[in-house]
């Protein structure tokens, strides 16, 4: 591939503003073409983008097209930064009016040196936010595509769509369906704002040639025009990556923009290091149609305060996975401690999930055309949700490293959608770590709150994931959690119900469907505020899982939860996969005496904290 950098445009507004600036501060940048001025951390712009591209691996010749004007300005850069000299192009212009255009100056590097490879094309004078993506990544999805590639960004706040090429991508394809250059707002919703980076086929060079015959004058030959041509009227394959960083010094910038953009980015560059990352993901219980989540049933969740997975991520040189001192131990005080501890916790703890959680998502950004910078990150886990006793806690750190890694690589919803990151999540435990599980713990966990789900086939089969609906929080009653101190793996307790399922059986296939109708009538209750008819349903739920399932599957721990709460006329069922009861008492004045009873009885007892995301932390209320 070969690589084309082009720095060949006149008399900027910048330019002029510095060269008539009454301050005197910018008195040695006269006459600098805007791609030699200072850029982030004190190097020039164009510096960056040499660096970046200057790796054998990648190209086998970078070659650089200037004007006449400002020739001698970047055959000194050249001879400064070990770039070959012979490979600075000069056009010939001097002026604004005999300009030949940037897709000209193109055509002038293409047969000139007569190339004939792939190339890439970037403009030297952009300021990028974030100077160390990874290059390489980019040139890897574009061999992947059958077609030309343009880069963009999502526009910044303050950023306007008349003064970019914006584009329109499918989310699905990649493919930009429309190219508008510098379009009204009423023209488009994108906010997605393309740059002069694009790569090209060797055998898609011809275009220009037939481009430029169309276009005489220089105004019109603009990256922006040639683009709109190639896609809108020639229908070509064209397709999008992006980039989630900020790109700015593009067209027509003033002195405060430059200055401005310059303190900002070069702020952000100094404090983020500094700044650690920190997230959390809740627990959370199901409260009614569990477990038909993986059986196209419907279902009722919500996260709780009580217990949460939380996970830190500060920038370092080399990227590290921390293991948790309790739940990742590598030193034992003996053979008997180690003995003991893996008897009863087993032999994977929560590093896997975040080693699982990284792989995946440089998988799923390389696939999707996001180009990720090349930092280097340090990721630690905490979590105090009780292991298997079915209250998510392996999701719960998948989501927390998954809201750290988002943070850190600038990737927004619109990149990664709520109903996407539950597949996304759900894929790193079944595909990556085998675990058995199904997406409403991760839906729950991605939304927070109170969620209806509805994973009807049709829904799942149509778009991949179901619907899911945020409900009120306000004025719920006083749910109660209890479960085994000292639980097995909750994942047992599915036993064969998938397979019987799969194959058709009418005991299983209609209990599912009845999850589903329990799980619209906990709804109306909720809504209605009806919590006598939500503890009915509660039972109801418990019972109808109990004849699938039968008693041998649930167990005796949980069996002896139940009866415990209904002599204290509670209604309670399975929250998650099993080793733990979610409970809903009428009558509040029994609470303490069942709260001792389930204690007396070897069982953890603690009254629910919605985790409500409408409510700050510091607003929630506390523990009983």
């Amino acid at each position: 591939m070969i690589c084309i950098l082009l720095v060949a445009g006149h008399g900027t507004l910048l330019e002029t503003q510095i060269k008539y600036d009454a301050t005197g501060l910018y008195g040695h940048l006269a006459g600098v073409p805007k791609a030699l001025l200072p850029g982030i951390g004190g190097k020039k712009v164009l510096d960056f983008w040499w660096e970046t591209v200057n790796t054998r691996q990648l190209f086998t010749e970078v070659y650089l097209v200037t004007n006449a004007d400002k020739y001698k300005h970047f055959e000194r850069w050249a001879t400064a930064n070990d770039f070959p000299v012979e490979n600075v192009i000069n056009d010939g212009s001097t002026t604004l009016d005999d300009r030949l255009g940037a897709v000209a100056d193109l055509q002038l590097a293409i047969r000139s040196r007569r190339l004939q490879d792939d190339i890439m094309v970037i403009a030297g004078d952009m300021l990028c936010a974030d100077q160390n993506f990874d290059i390489a990544q980019v040139i890897r999805f574009f061999r992947s595509k059958p077609g030309e590639l343009a880069i963009y960004y999502e526009l910044e706040e303050g950023e306007k769509a008349n003064s970019r090429g914006i584009v329109e991508v499918c989310p699905d394809t990649h493919r930009i369906n429309r190219f508008l250059e510098k379009p009204e707002e009423e023209l488009t919703d994108s906010e997605l704002a393309s740059v002069v980076f694009y790569c090209l086929q060797g055998s898609s060079l011809c275009y220009f040639s037939e481009f430029l015959s169309l276009n005489p004058q220089a105004q019109d030959r603009s990256f922006g025009h040639f683009w709109e041509w190639l896609i809108n009227e020639k229908q070509l394959p064209v397709f999008g990556m992006k980039l989630p960083t900020g790109f700015q010094l593009i067209g027509q910038v003033g002195l405060s923009d430059y200055t401005k953009w310059l303190t900002h980015y070069s702020a952000k560059q100094v404090d983020q290091p500094a700044r650690p990352i920190i997230r959390r993901s809740y627990a959370r219980v199901g409260l009614m149609g569990n477990p038909s989540d993986g059986f196209n049933g419907k279902t009722i969740a919500m996260s709780i305060s009580n217990f949460w997975a939380e996970v830190t991520l500060v920038e370092s040189e080399t990227l590290v996975l921390l293991p948790h001192p309790l739940n990742d131990p590598t030193e034992f005080g003996s053979l008997q401690d180690l003995f003991c501890i893996s008897r009863k916790e087993g032999y994977l703890g929560g590093l896997r999930l975040l080693q699982a959680t990284c792989k995946k998502f440089h998988q799923f950004c390389s696939n999707d055309g996001i180009a990720l910078t090349k930092q280097n990150f340090t990721l630690k886990y905490d979590t105090n949700i009780p292991r298997q006793v079915g209250l998510a806690g392996s999701s719960a750190i998948v989501s927390a490293t998954l809201k750290c890694l988002m943070k850190f690589y600038n990737i927004t919803e619109g990149d990664l959608p709520k109903p996407v990151r539950a597949n996304f999540i759900l894929n790193v435990e079944t595909d990556e770590l085998s675990i058995t599980a199904g997406l409403q713990d991760r839906v729950v966990q991605v939304y927070e709150g109170l969620v209806y789900m509805d994973f009807s086939k049709q829904l799942m089969e149509e778009r991949g994931y179901g619907e899911y609906i945020p409900m009120d929080m306000s004025d719920l009653p006083t749910f109660w959690l209890a479960y085994l101190s000292d639980p097995s793996d909750s994942g047992r307790i599915h036993s064969n119900v998938r397979q019987r399922w799969l194959s058709g059986e009418p005991l299983v296939v209609e209990a599912m469907k009845s999850f589903a109708q329990l799980t619209d009538e906990a709804r109306a209750a909720l809504e209605g505020k009806d919590w006598p008819l939500l503890a009915q349903l509660m039972d109801r739920n418990f019972e109808l899982r109990r004849s699938v399932y039968t008693d041998e599957c649930l167990g005796p721990g949980n069996l002896r939860m139940v009866q415990l709460a209904k002599q204290f006329g509670a209604a309670a069922k399975l929250p998650g996969s099993g080793g733990a009861v979610l409970g809903l008492s009428v009558d509040q004045q029994r609470m303490v005496e069942m709260r001792q009873a389930f204690q007396e009885a070897g069982f953890v007892f603690c009254v629910i904290v919605p985790h409500n995301p409408s409510v700050s932390h510091h607003d929630l209320p506390r523990v009983p």
